[in-house]
Parts: structure tokens; sequence; C-alpha cells
């Protein structure tokens, strides 16, 4: 028994030192605007594609990759605060609403017009509309993708966010907005948590609003999720086939964190650690998405995505100006 063990504890041992590694190289200066989760899936797609798969280890690795992430995205659910949502950030839901179904239309049709990977386009859909990292992980596991195109869709997320988060640093001077509307800008149209702070970091008034616009598309993680798992599963029933829509009983837990967070004064200190570990495990899982990507699959099945990604986010981001300018 002990021995059976030992594969699958190196494996997870083996995403925890890349998972290190890629924490750490995202301190150096140039590296640190690209992040930690891209950092990792570039380190884990250099070793596939140079090394090989560690087979030995895949029963560690698909743990972390599968069940580690669900649980960084349960710990997510820290950072929302439901209260200030429903009174400071009503209408930034809407607002919201219509970043989702805008990202995940554009996206889809760019897509398919070109004739791209469906799988692909619809995660970088609800990734740019929702919260980057965490929805494609909740959003891959409703539709069943497979770890190497959820791999690529959070590798393609992660590297044009950040783009976009450093072009919104260098336009914060000459776009002629208010410190706050320039918050509510970056938080309702860029993809991650880490990129929205990464642009709303201008002040401490931007930075401010610029989290409560991105946390309120966060909220929406989980009634999108249940939408789509609907539609799903309708889907599925049209094709008749026989598989079965998974249920993210993992969103259960996203939403049980917010209503403690909500409800329940959680010091400073201890929100801070576990913003931590759930960002620790997320690299840990990014580690074992990228083992799966080969470079061959990636050229074949990124192109396509990659134009529809980047063409929406520039609309999205100008869309947003203009609405925000006009209310």
């Amino acid at each position: 028994m002990k021995n059976n063990a030992r594969p699958f504890l190196y494996g997870i041992l083996f995403t925890i030192i890349v998972a290190v590694i890629s924490y750490l190289l995202s301190y150096i200066p140039v590296l640190s605007s690209i992040g930690a989760l891209a950092i990792a899936i570039i380190i884990s797609m250099i070793y596939r594609n140079s090394i090989g798969y560690p087979e030995p280890l895949r029963g560690g690795i698909t743990f972390v990759s599968k069940k580690l992430l669900r649980v960084a995205i349960i710990l997510y659910g820290l950072k929302l605060n439901l209260y200030i949502i429903a009174t400071d950030g009503l209408w930034l839901l809407v607002g919201g609403i219509f970043v989702i179904l805008f990202s995940v239309c554009m996206i889809i049709f760019i897509n398919k017009l070109f004739n791209g990977n469906e799988n692909i386009a619809l995660l970088l859909g609800f990734g740019t509309g929702i919260c980057g990292a965490a929805a494609i992980g909740a959003v891959s596991s409703i539709i069943k993708s497979d770890e190497e195109d959820t791999a690529i869709s959070i590798g393609l997320i992660s590297l044009v966010g950040t783009f976009f988060a450093l072009i919104y640093t260098f336009l914060f001077p000459v776009v002629n907005l208010t410190d706050s509307v320039y918050g509510m800008w970056a938080g309702l149209s860029l993809h991650e948590i880490a990129q929205v702070v990464l642009a709303g970091s201008v002040s401490q008034d931007s930075l401010a609003f610029s989290l409560l616009a991105k946390l309120s598309r966060v909220f929406l993680l989980v009634p999108v999720s249940f939408v789509l798992m609907y539609i799903w599963s309708k889907r599925t029933t049209r094709e008749s086939t026989t598989q079965k829509v998974n249920f993210p009983y993992f969103l259960i837990g996203f939403l049980l964190l917010a209503v403690i967070n909500t409800f329940i004064a959680i010091p400073e200190n201890i929100s801070q650690a576990i913003d931590e570990i759930a960002k620790f495990l997320m690299i840990m899982a990014m580690v074992g998405l990228g083992l799966n990507v080969s470079f061959k699959s990636l050229l074949n099945k990124a192109k396509v995505p990659m134009i529809s990604l980047l063409v929406t986010s520039s609309l999205l981001s100008v869309i947003t100006y203009f609405l925000l300018i006009l209310i």
C-alpha cells in the first residue's frame, strides 16, 4: 500500500515544486507582469514537450489538476461580500451580465466564423466574462472539457488579460476618467482578479472600485454556471447522448464561503492567508493542466480562439469605456 501511495504523493510533490518555482519567478520584475499562473503553465508545457509527461506520477498530478483546482475555486468565495454587492455594486451586476453575454457570444461568433475549437472558445468566453481561470475551471467541469483545452484556455486568458492590464496602466493618465470610473472600467472589462488589481492600483479609489466591479462579476459565477448546466443538459438530451452533465457541487462551497464572509468578520491576517493558499493551489493546478498540452496541439487549437479573445477583449474595453462615460 505504501509503495502504491508513493507515486501519488510524488506527483503532488512535483506540482508543489514547480508551483514554488513559478511563484518565486513571478516576483522578478519582467515576469511579475505575466503572473504565476501563466508561468506555471509555460514551465509545465516546456517540461512536457522536452522531457515528456512524468507517467509514474500521473495519479497525483491529475488529483491536483482536478480536485485541488476546485478547492481553490471554493476558497475564492471568501473574496465576496454579498451585502456590499447587493447595495453598492447592484448596478454593476447589470454591467456584469452584459459583459458575460457579450464576451461569450462574441468569442463564439468569431471562433465559428473561422472554424476554431468550440470547447476552447466557450471556455474563453466565460473566462473573459466572469473571472478568468476560476470561471474556466468551473465551466470545464460542466462541459467535461479535456485538460489540454482547459490549460490552453487558462494560458491564453492569463497572457492576454495581463497584456490588457498593462495597457490600462499606461492609458490611465490620458483616458480622462476619474479614479473611481477608471477603476470600474478595469473591473468590468479585465479578466482575472490579479489583472484588475494590477490595472486598478494607480490609486486607492480606483483599486476599491475596480475590485467592487470585478467581484460583482465573480458573484455571477454561480448563477451563470447553473444556467449553463441547464442549457448543456438540454443539448445532450437533443443529441441523444447518454452523457450526464456534471453538477458543480464545489460551487455550493464557493457560495457558502461567500455567505460566511458576508455575515462573519474574518480577521484580515486569516483572510490574507486563505487568499494565498487559494492562489498557491491554483498555481499547482496549472502545473497539472500545463503538462497535458503539446506544442503541436497548441498551434493547431489556439490560433483562432486567441484571435477571438483579442478582438473580443478589445471591443469589450472600448464599449465599457464609452458606456461608463455616458453614464
